[in-house]
């Protein structure tokens, strides 16, 4: 698979934040997105998965494997995206957080536990099914965060900085293990950040005017 953005623009009122930017993701490369806050890194990235907050007027297109998804509602792209914070649901065990991202062609109850308890096992997650996630360690959540991401088979990857809230150490052996991911599973990746160790491959730099 392979993702590009052609010619995007995004606004807030008169201002531009981003202005006729086009990339191209090859499958298992990682292009990087960088610059200050507030040029529209983020925004980018919603823009792509189609989840623009109001107020942000985007034009351009995003075309997966080829394919224009613009018009297609953000489940239909199958472009998943990691965020700076886990964003696991409190109330669910760490079981039924993977079950919420696993694609719906895995059928029948007994094949779906078995592909969470071997996506965990993968994952150095194993027995950890019926745990609270409250009670994991930082790594933990964000191995588990990925899980859901990857469990949903998506064609693209997006990552809004999620390796800002880790420890140096832990932020070194997790970003290893998503490109590492991405790479063998055939993904584009388009990672935002503020942090030049984060960065890989090309690396696209916006500023004030995009």
């Amino acid at each position: 698979m392979s993702l590009a953005l052609d010619d995007v623009s995004l606004r807030v009122g008169g201002r531009w934040l981003v202005r006729g930017l086009s990339v191209a993701v090859a499958p298992g490369e990682i292009v990087t997105v960088m610059g200050p806050s507030g040029v529209g890194k983020s925004s980018l990235l919603a823009w792509a998965c189609g989840t623009l907050p109001d107020g942000v007027v985007g034009s351009g297109r995003v075309r997966v494997d080829g394919a224009d998804v613009t018009g297609l509602a953000p489940h239909r792209r199958r472009i998943g995206i990691l965020f700076q914070d886990d964003l696991l649901f409190p109330h669910m065990s760490v079981a039924d957080n993977l079950l919420f991202g696993l694609e719906p062609g895995v059928r029948g109850r007994r094949a779906r536990r078995a592909a969470i308890e071997q996506a965990l096992a993968e994952a150095e997650l194993g027995g950890m099914a019926r745990r609270d996630p409250a009670t994991l360690s930082g790594g933990q959540r964000a191995r588990a965060a990925l899980l859901r991401v990857l469990l949903s088979r998506p064609r693209a990857l997006l990552l809004d900085e999620p390796f800002a809230r880790l420890d140096a150490a832990l932020r070194s052996r997790f970003r290893s293990m998503v490109f590492e991911t991405a790479r063998a599973r055939g993904l584009p990746v388009l990672l935002v950040t503020h942090d030049p160790a984060d960065a890989s491959g090309e690396v696209v730099m916006l500023g004030e005017q995009g």
